[in-house]
């Protein structure tokens, strides 16, 4: 129990991490066209490891247990709720797209980390390991956006705090009331792939390109590769 609740707990730090280094980055770095390419690498970064996790983590763990229909109504369910959720936030002027998928990602990753732990403790020490290092630019990511959105830095930074706690609720969540039932773990992976791939293609791709650069791009790639060397080690 002590070795879950160490590493469902790096996994989960390392949100309120991106956090910190976003803010550092915003307040200390000063403003030129280096910066404004390094945020937007970082985008596609974050983007680049999220797809990853969504295809090569999320949806195959969940066609793993479910038949087709099942599993279909699921993504689509995940796919329109997003949907209708970020049309809302989008009038009310919020930039949240990044900071759902973050969640969306994190969160049924953690409860899978949990509900294998008991069985496979190697590849839950090196999910957890794989969980906390795509955290980190998508904080970093989210970080920019909420302040963007209107949220002061200290009101950031205590939300991240307490979003750095799902990942150890998650594993929780999955060790002792999940592991027996991997339908319903899988359900929960296949609707947040639904609404991850949504926000991807309506929100977070678009925000990170750049007009006449095209190096950007690369971190989307090396973003996923980091997710097929997790993968692979997993």
């Amino acid at each position: 129990m002590n070795k879950l609740l160490f590493y469902s707990g790096f996994a989960g730090a390392t949100v309120f991490l991106g956090g910190l280094l976003a803010n550092i980055f915003n307040h200390h770095v000063k403003e030129s066209p280096i910066k404004y390419d390094i945020i937007h690498t970082l985008m596609s970064f974050g983007a680049g490891i999220i797809l990853s996790a969504l295809s090569l983590v999320l949806i195959p763990k969940g066609m793993e247990e479910l038949d087709l229909l099942p599993l279909s109504l699921s993504f689509l369910l995940g796919a329109l709720t997003f949907m209708f959720l970020d049309q809302y936030l989008s009038k009310k002027g919020g930039k949240t797209a990044t900071l759902l998928a973050m969640m969306m990602d994190f969160i049924p990753e953690s409860i899978a980390l949990g509900a294998v732990f008991a069985i496979e403790p190697q590849m839950a020490t090196l999910l957890a390991f794989f969980i906390g290092l795509q955290n980190l630019p998508e904080a970093f990511n989210a970080f920019r956006d909420l302040i963007l959105s209107g949220y002061t830095v200290h009101k950031t930074l205590i939300i991240f705090f307490f979003m750095s706690f799902f990942g150890v609720l998650g594993a929780l969540l999955g060790h002792y009331f999940l592991s027996d039932y991997p339908d319903l773990t899988a359900h929960l992976m296949i609707f947040a792939s639904g609404g991850i791939l949504y926000l991807l293609i309506q929100d977070i791709i678009p925000e990170s390109k750049l007009e006449k650069k095209h190096l950007t791009s690369l971190g989307a790639i090396l973003g996923f590769l980091v997710g097929i060397v997790g993968e692979k080690l997993v």
